[in-house]
């Protein structure tokens, strides 16, 4: 698999690439088995695809901190993304997993992958729900808690799977910028933002390191779509409409 460890200099342009991975492995124009490791620079909130603004967002305390909310193209809940925060993102076909691009199978082989490549690390980690992963409780009978957010957006012969991997971030801006969601999985068992989620006890470099190995991602890739990031961006990702659409 091919390895692009690549942060661009603007949120709208880092999510813009992941859709033009996903559009050249689609066409022909790219391979299909790409890692793209990346780490914003400054904090921003993404809002899923679907996701209605007025219902997951603290809009008055996003509008006093001027953070810039923008869309994706998968689906999912709201995240905050940052410094802290490695987000991944995986371009698969049938020839990763014969059952691709079916969406339960995407999930599976994804999360569990990284979820065996960082137990080394992490005794424990695993897949929560349908998309999270998720550190055993500090206490036997407790609830586990969340580090990783997962979303896919699939296509008639591909799959774009990424999400987030929390080790250092500033977990005080998540309930303050994102409400409660609307959408809960069970075991998080209503718990707020500040008792669900968590850092993991790890380096980045550790981090990069278990992703690599769980795709085998060890030959870096020689260009990506750069005219194509150009196009979404122009075309949706700096559209206002997209990026915060007005409540319904």
């Amino acid at each position: 698999m091919h390895l692009l460890p690549l942060t661009l200099d603007e949120p709208a342009a880092n999510l813009a690439l992941d859709e033009a991975l996903l559009d050249a492995a689609e066409t022909g124009g790219g391979p299909a088995g790409i890692l793209r490791l990346w780490e914003p620079v400054e904090h921003f909130i993404v809002l899923g695809r679907s996701s209605r603004a007025e219902l997951e967002l603290n809009r008055e305390a996003c509008r006093a901190d001027a953070v810039p909310v923008l869309r994706r193209a998968s689906g999912g809940a709201t995240i905050v993304a940052g410094p802290g925060c490695l987000m991944y993102a995986v371009v698969l076909d049938a020839t990763f997993d014969p059952r691709l691009p079916a969406i339960d199978a995407a999930h599976e082989a994804v999360l569990e992958r990284i979820a065996a490549a960082l137990a080394p690390l992490i005794p424990g980690a695993a897949r929560s729900g349908t998309s999270d992963l998720t550190l055993p409780p500090a206490e036997a009978t407790g609830p586990r808690r969340k580090f990783s957010g997962n979303s896919l957006r699939c296509r008639r012969r591909t799959v774009l799977y990424h999400g987030t991997l929390l080790y250092d971030f500033d977990l005080a801006l998540i309930p303050r910028w994102l409400a409660e969601p609307p959408r809960q999985p069970e075991y998080r068992v209503r718990r707020a933002h500040g008792e669900f989620v968590a850092n993991l006890p790890l380096t980045r470099q550790q981090l990069d390191q278990a992703l690599r190995t769980a795709f085998g991602a060890d030959e870096l890739l020689p260009d990506w779509p750069r005219g194509r990031v150009a196009e979404l961006v122009a075309q949706r990702y700096a559209d206002p409409k997209w990026r915060l659409p007005t409540a319904t």
